[in-house]
């Protein structure tokens, strides 16, 4: 391995290129406009502009960056974690290009990325799972005989879901009917792309990290316990998982072994696990990349991960993982308020004070200037914390917390505070750990929204060129791009000076991006009334259509749901205006739309016109709802 392409962007890109240039590997960036002064571009041997706006066209773009790769003279990739780490047409493109995929084969990526057939896997390996229903729903009939002989609460999740999301938890009979009804696949739902599953509803989250090479070693690099989390989404990680019999911890790592082995697995990856007060272990998915919290595995078994990835991708042995050295916590600070339930937040970062001293290590791809962008996911940074014992390193994180000075942006800091003085987490002076994957969002989350700390909204200005101080006197040195590739100029201050182009020692602004905080709300006032004037529905920020609850024809309420978007991790609704009949569906699930970009269209005041016998479109629409749910029943033989 000569020359490594970084398919990401953020931490995680500049995390790669480390350990690459540690290991004499030359390393290539990857980067949309928004990142084109991200540290990672710098620190990389040279970086490629990928052309676009969207996440689609840029860091999505299978074909561009293979072709890109291609052009810089790589002989290897690095998906890094989220984007196309798990694609396994991505993987199979870069494998055909004649490029060394850094991950697990794409059959693997297949078998394990889909959460259905990953069951059928883990039946082969003899490890067991939730109890749950290995096969895609068909009817409610099926649903409701799961639901009654396991007992309620239950889940339905999304087959290729993942990081929380395509999870919902049923309570009782009408909540799994009206899910039935709102994903029927004869409705043109993704019914088909959902399992059941029984909740477990206390128990642990207890991963291992866990990698195997083509030799056919493998290890257990450690285990963690990531069960401080809200939205199914991990927010406090440690290694060791504390508190866990040695048997449980035999049982994981035999378990991870079994799943591993059984598919051929060559590659670092994780195998995640429920853990119950019984000391029961059940699987629940295996996730076959680098993970984000792979930091705090690194701080207790004192190798580098990345460098175990890219070895065994080169055809190496990988290191037998040593006995856990001491105890480590990983806080994901994310642009996320504490006082509206950990909802994402934006805003121009206006200064960072990052923990230093004995024990910290920070991870962060951001600096000052940077804004969090609503195409991108809503962490920052990490703060990873080591010390001898679980009991210093909670008071090593307490000091941490005390020095972290994060200022334009809300970040769960405060909630970090009060997780460590938790005696229930702490588990100081005997209070036993009580810690379950709900005990955050029961403890602390889902109370009543407090004034937002919303973050400022950016002001857009061009940075092209861009420039810095350069090191030598009477020189200046700027980042440029020739036939988008990122190249360093270096020009005799007079000579700017005598153009007017010098930067008179001066810091220059970074690009900005638009914001999901201010910005977003804005557009959001603005998106509605336009909507209210015209009856065109727009999206108020770049996002994921995920749900179309309206057809066209369809008379609606002012309130009525129509649309169903998510951005950074969290649902948005779509309601109509006014009154009115809609005129056109303009999108599909599954499809990015940009800030502005039309929903769909309403004639507004027209349904009045669709009123019969004195029935309101409300009355209409219930009674239709009533009658499709109650022939549903009888086809199902539901209540």
């Amino acid at each position: 391995m000569r020359k490594l392409v970084v398919a990401n962007r953020g931490e995680i890109a500049l995390r790669v290129v480390r350990t690459a240039r540690e290991m004499g590997i030359a390393t290539v960036a990857l980067y949309a406009e928004r990142d084109r002064q991200a540290p990672y571009t710098r620190l990389a041997d040279e970086a490629y502009l990928l052309p676009g706006d969207t996440n689609q066209q840029t860091y999505l773009n299978e074909d561009l960056i293979v072709e890109t790769a291609l052009r810089s003279g790589a002989d290897a990739l690095h998906p890094g974690y989220g984007f196309l780490s798990e694609f396994s047409s991505f993987a199979t493109k870069v494998i055909d290009a004649g490029l060394t995929w850094v991950g697990p084969s794409p059959r693997v990526l297949d078998e394990l990325g889909d959460k259905i057939t990953a069951c059928k896997v883990v039946d082969a390996a003899k490890v067991p799972v939730v109890p749950g229903l290995s096969e895609p729903v068909k009817s409610m009939k099926t649903l409701l005989a799961f639901a009654h002989e396991q007992g309620y609460p239950v889940m339905m999740k999304k087959a290729d879901g993942g990081g929380g999301h395509g999870i919902t938890l049923i309570s009782n009979d009408d909540e799994l009917r009206a899910f039935y009804m709102s994903h029927d696949t004869l409705q043109g739902g993704d019914l088909g792309d959902y399992f059941i599953e029984k909740f477990v509803d206390k128990a642990r989250h207890v991963e291992t990290q866990s990698g195997r090479d083509s030799h056919g070693r493998f290890t257990v690099y450690s285990t963690r316990d990531c069960s401080v989390q809200r939205r199914n989404q991990k927010l406090v990680e440690e290694a060791p998982a504390p508190f866990l019999p040695a048997e449980v911890t035999e049982r994981l790592k035999t378990y991870s072994y079994s799943l591993f082995d059984t598919v051929g697995y060559v590659g670092l990856g994780t195998c995640e696990f429920l853990v119950t007060p019984e000391d029961d272990v059940y699987f629940m998915e295996a996730n076959p990349r680098l993970q984000v919290e792979h930091t705090v595995s690194e701080e207790v078994c004192g190798l580098d991960l990345v460098r175990e990835q890219l070895t065994i991708a080169d055809g190496g042995e990988l290191t037998e993982a040593p006995d856990p050295r001491g105890h480590a916590f990983e806080l994901r600070i994310t642009s996320e308020d504490p006082a509206t339930n950990l909802t994402p937040a934006s805003g121009t970062i206006e200064s960072i004070s990052w923990p230093s001293g004995p024990g910290i290590r920070v991870d962060s791809g951001v600096q000052v200037g940077d804004t969090v962008s609503p195409r991108d996911d809503s962490m920052m940074g990490k703060l990873v914390v080591r010390a001898q014992d679980r009991l210093t390193a909670v008071a090593r994180v307490r000091r941490a917390l005390e020095e972290l000075d994060l200022q334009g942006v809300p970040t769960p800091a405060s909630l970090y505070r009060k997780i460590f003085s938790d005696p229930a987490f702490t588990a100081e002076e005997g209070h036993p750990f009580t810690v379950t994957t709900k005990w955050l969002e029961r403890t602390y989350l889902n109370q009543e929204p407090q004034a937002s700390a919303a973050g400022q909204p950016a002001s857009m200005s061009a940075g092209r060129p861009d420039s810095a101080p350069a090191a030598g006197a009477g020189m200046e040195t700027f980042a440029i791009e020739i036939d988008d590739k990122r190249v360093k100029l270096a020009l005799p201050q007079q000579a700017l000076e005598a153009l007017g182009a010098g930067s008179g020692g001066h810091v220059p602004r970074r690009p900005q991006q638009p914001l999901r905080g201010q910005g977003a709300r804005d557009q959001a006032v603005n998106a509605q009334d336009q909507a209210e004037r015209s009856g065109t529905i727009v999206a108020s920020m770049q996002a994921v259509v995920t749900r179309i609850k309206v057809a066209d024809g369809q008379p609606v309420d002012k309130g009525d749901l129509l649309v169903v978007l998510e951005s950074m991790k969290m649902e948005n609704y779509v309601y109509a205006p006014a009154k009115g009949t809609v005129r056109s569906i303009d999108v599909s699930v599954g499809q990015g739309v940009d800030a502005g970009q039309t929903l769909a269209q309403l004639d507004l005041g027209s349904a009045d016109e669709s009123e019969d016998d004195g029935e309101s479109g409300a009355e209409q629409r219930g009674r239709h709802k009533r009658d499709a749910i109650e022939e549903a029943s009888d086809k199902t033989g539901g209540r």
